[in-house]
């Protein structure tokens, strides 16, 4: 089977994340792999798995876009794929839109994953187009059943996102390089408690909660440090230097780190004592939650979304009402004094089960 995956672009994220592993997934099980994108940090990873990357000017929020309609379609009809998998809105009206004048009878069979709670309008609409619609969680399938009522019940598939066991699991440990050169690094780390707030920086992250917990805790005499750890888009510079200025109205110069864009998150979570989940609006998924757990190593989010279903099934423990400064508080006291351990990974939340459930998504299309 040869597959097309269609996305804005390959820098970071679980979007991106989700798409080189169903690539490299699918090479390994003799499939070929295609994936569009702008391009970005992560193609070199993608090809090195044996999948193809196509450079396409698919990510831009403008009429423009609609200039990719016509060389995507005469893409497909030049590598005949039999299944295009379309993964964010503007790719996902490209797309389409190239997808629909080609031949019904011999074109790909078409597939969209919804990754987010989007705005709710035609234009996201788009991501139920699909001929099959995969949801990353209950959550986003409840989103889009409430949402897009025309989305038929039978279309619908819920697959959540996966981890690697063998590269997450309870024990894991860096290799005494990485921790000599983490120490060399961060020498505020020795003998403090460390508090780990993973993701890019975005307003809608809760990094103000973030810094309101370790303010309270100080308060009470225990010592803690937070690390914050995401790369920057240039568009987010200015919220950037406003959550350095409220770091510094508070006090807390000497108590948060922020590491920027850091390719070894995994190792950084391994060695952080609890992982942080504060995003103000519910999550599709919760990608690092499962992560975090799956190393056997505490987490705490707000019980809502992707996150609260990650915690509820694998940590309760770690649920928190969202905005709840105080059981936010009581809670991280409760876990850094009990540490309840977390319940192991499995599927469905396994790589290798998503990617399964995936390929049979598209061989109901294909009968392959």
């Amino acid at each position: 089977m040869k597959v097309l995956q269609i996305l804005p672009e390959l820098n970071a994220g679980g979007v991106e994340r989700g798409t080189l592993e169903l690539a490299a997934w699918l090479v390994r099980k003799g499939h070929e792999a295609l994936v569009i994108s702008r391009g970005g940090r992560l193609v070199a990873e993608l090809e090195q798995s044996g999948a193809r990357h196509i450079a396409m000017s698919v990510h831009r929020k403008s009429l423009a876009s609609l200039l990719q309609v016509r060389p995507l379609r005469r893409l497909m009809e030049r590598e005949k794929p039999d299944i295009v998998h379309y993964r964010s809105r503007v790719p996902g009206w490209i797309t389409w839109l190239a997808w629909k004048r080609l031949n019904p009878a011999t074109r790909p069979r078409l597939v969209s994953t919804v990754h987010g709670f989007n705005s709710v309008n035609r234009y996201s609409a788009i991501m139920t187009r699909g001929e099959r619609v995969i949801a990353v969680s209950q959550s986003v399938a409840d989103f889009v059943r409430q949402n897009y009522p025309h989305t038929p019940a039978e279309k619908l598939r819920v697959i959540p996102r996966g981890i690697e066991p063998e590269s997450y699991h309870a024990g894991w440990q860096p290799p005494e390089a990485w921790l000599a050169q983490w120490r060399r690094e961060q020498p505020q780390l020795a003998g403090k408690t460390v508090l780990l707030m993973p993701g890019r920086i975005t307003r809608l992250k809760g990094h103000e909660d973030f810094f309101t917990l370790i303010s309270a805790l100080n308060a009470t005499g225990l010592p803690v440090h937070g690390l914050v750890v995401g790369g920057v888009h240039e568009k987010k510079r200015a919220y950037h230097d406003e959550l350095r200025a409220s770091v510094s109205a508070r006090g807390l110069a000497n108590d948060i780190t922020f590491t920027g864009h850091r390719s070894d998150l995994r190792e950084i979570m391994a060695v952080s004592d609890i992982v942080f989940g504060l995003t103000q609006q519910p999550e599709a998924f919760g990608r690092t939650m499962l992560e975090t757990l799956a190393l056997g190593k505490p987490a705490i989010g707000y019980d809502c979304g992707g996150v609260g279903e990650i915690l509820a099934a694998l940590y309760p423990p770690g649920r928190v009402p969202p905005q709840d400064a105080a059981a936010l508080l009581e809670t991280t006291r409760r876990i850094l004094s009990d540490r309840p351990a977390p319940l192991p990974v499995a599927e469905p939340y396994t790589t290798e089960a998503m990617c399964r459930a995936t390929l049979e998504v598209y061989r109901e299309l294909t009968g392959q």
